[in-house]
């Protein structure tokens, strides 16, 4: 036994350290107490700041420390000479790199180390560049540090093509830096914007102007320089077709167009007495102004779905006997003083109704999503993918990137294939089966919108295309006849209030529980609902706010087994005459 170490327990270690936490612990407390109590005194010192120092440097995040800090440094730069006021921040950065060695991800240690660097009188941006260089060389993801850089390259001026570099040398070395990938997307419509006069070139732009500066720069990229870019994802996904962030990238170099903020559309109604306003994208009612006949009215704007502030359809009810004779002309002018913009609609005599739309084309209404100029490039985009979905046929990064290509190309020529794609995203990616039904919904809805467009019709038929999800409701502002039967349909959602002109809806065979969405509809007429799942009175409340439904059919649902049921639906429902059951 002799010259053998003596091994202590697992109880003995375990009460050590319990013994050494309390230690720590009894020294943290009264040295934060004793900090506190100098700050309710007011103490503005250098024993301050060493009390402060010494709590941080076991917890970075102490808010309240970094708080009083900042309030003693400031006191100090009044009774200091500028010399000794540089001096106290220098050591404050050096300190604060220690702060980042306990915690590279401290928020509190990051924005200290923003305002000292902002409240010296000789910052060193350059040392501030290789911190970060160094930070980001231990994790490339630390958004904290990317955050500071932004901030010190901004401060400092670095020229973008410089950024633009360090990013190459990132992605270079690790091609799944996804902040890198950002980074590099804030930075090229800078150094490359695209002129809207040369679509096809890159105009000349200054190499030294640092990221957000305060020129004029497009949002999107010449053309020459995104073939470029083109060229580089690629090398990433070819290499490494799993990794989703050059796919988020190129999807970004694809373009996201937003459409123009405009009214797409005007309906006067003489029955109600009613106006629809309806925006390209969802906008406030407050710089929305009438005038009738050349004079202003003083109207009360709603949204068409529940209460909200930005809605993309706004609705408003004139005075009794406005525009109620049939025998009147009216001409409506609708000014919306954000944009500086108006659209005009004329009531003519004999006419119950009116409106006036925007004549977009498919290509503004939904193919905005993906747009480059030439659909050349699209094209040779999309050639790329298919030869890698050739080694890859699994992929669904790519098989995704597939779809939004030929949604940009042409929607309704290769909408088979988009279907049967969409078929085998669920199969090789099922986690997420219930994105890609809602997306395909989405793409399906658009795909009878332009029908329905190119026929100039007031009817919406979808039916058994296994729809999962409603969308674009503001573009049917118009529609009077809508048949959604056979899909997978669980409710129809508030925004469904904006289908003012909606006279029939057919949703038999669906899936559907709520009917939220069918309240304040002025001219819904008939409702067929059979085969779905309505099995409360409750869920059909929202029906007795629409004035003329007459005809309703609930065959097939768990709630015709309800005891007195025609009675409580007559009571509920008094102006529908036609009611199966």
């Amino acid at each position: 036994m002799h010259g053998r170490v003596k091994l202590k327990s697992t109880a003995q270690q375990e009460e050590e350290k319990r013994k050494e936490r309390e230690k720590k612990l009894k020294i943290y407390v009264a040295t934060r107490d004793a900090c506190f109590n100098k700050r309710k005194e007011g103490a503005m010192d250098d024993e301050a700041l060493q009390l402060t120092q010494q709590l941080l440097s076991a917890n970075p995040d102490f808010a309240t420390l970094w708080n009083y800090r900042r309030e003693i440094l400031t006191h100090l730069e009044t009774v200091k000479e500028e010399d000794e006021v540089q001096k106290k921040y220098d050591a404050e950065l050096v300190f604060l790199e220690t702060c980042l060695r306990v915690n590279p991800k401290s928020y509190g240690s990051w924005y200290h180390r923003g305002w000292v660097c902002g409240r010296q009188p000789k910052p060193n941006w350059t040392r501030e560049l290789s911190l970060c260089d160094e930070c980001l060389a231990r994790d490339d993801r630390n958004f904290h540090c990317w955050d500071y850089r932004r901030m010190v390259v901004k401060a400092s001026g670095v020229p973008v093509d410089q950024e633009l570099q360090f990013t190459d040398r990132l992605i270079g070395s690790n091609f799944s830096n996804y902040s890198s990938w950002h980074y590099r997307s804030t930075l090229l419509p800078l150094l490359h914007p695209q002129s809207p006069d040369l679509p096809a070139t890159c105009p000349k732009s200054s190499t030294h102007s640092p990221p957000n500066s305060p020129q004029t720069h497009s949002h999107r990229v010449c053309e020459e320089q995104l073939l470029k870019e083109y060229e580089l994802v690629q090398n990433a996904f070819f290499t490494d077709p799993n990794d989703q962030s050059a796919w988020f990238y190129y999807r970004w170099l694809l373009g996201r167009a937003e459409r123009e903020e405009m009214i797409s559309c005007v309906y006067m109604s003489r029955e109600g007495e009613r106006v629809v306003v309806a925006f390209s994208r969802p906008a406030q009612a407050t710089g929305l102004m009438l005038l009738l006949d050349g004079k202003l009215q003083k109207v009360e704007w709603r949204s068409g779905p529940t209460s909200v502030r930005h809605s993309p359809v706004w609705i408003c009810e004139f005075p009794p006997g406005t525009i109620s004779d049939i025998n009147n002309e009216h001409n409506l002018t609708v000014h919306w003083t954000e944009k500086y913009t108006k659209r005009e609609c004329a009531l003519y005599t004999g006419r119950a109704e009116s409106w006036c739309r925007d004549t977009a084309t498919d290509q503004e209404l939904f193919r905005s999503e993906l747009s480059v100029e030439k659909s050349s490039v699209l094209q040779s985009e999309l050639q790329s993918c298919n030869q890698l979905m050739e080694l890859e046929p699994e992929n669904k990064w790519c098989l995704l990137t597939i779809i939004l290509l030929m949604r940009a190309l042409d929607p309704l020529g290769y909408e088979k294939e988009t279907l049967a794609h969409f078929q085998k995203l669920k199969e090789v990616d099922s986690m997420r089966s219930n994105y890609y039904s809602d997306l395909c919904s989405k793409f399906m809805i658009e795909n009878t919108i332009l029908k329905m467009e190119y026929a100039e019709v007031r009817v919406f038929s979808i039916s058994e295309k296994n729809l999962s999800t409603l969308c674009h409701l503001d573009q049917l502002l118009l529609v009077t006849h809508m048949n959604l039967c056979s899909n997978q349909l669980s409710r129809i959602p508030p925004q469904f209030s904006m289908l003012q002109c909606l006279e029939v809806l057919e949703v038999d065979d669906n899936l559907i529980e709520g009917l939220d969405g069918l309240s304040n509809l002025p001219k819904l007429e008939e409702l067929s609902l059979k085969n779905n799942q309505i099995s409360k009175i409750s869920q059909l409340e929202p029906l007795a706010s629409c004035p003329k439904l007459t005809r309703l059919d609930l065959r097939g649902n768990p709630i015709t087994k309800t005891d007195n049921i025609s009675a409580k639906l007559s009571e509920l429902l008094p102006s529908v005459i036609d009611l199966m059951l």
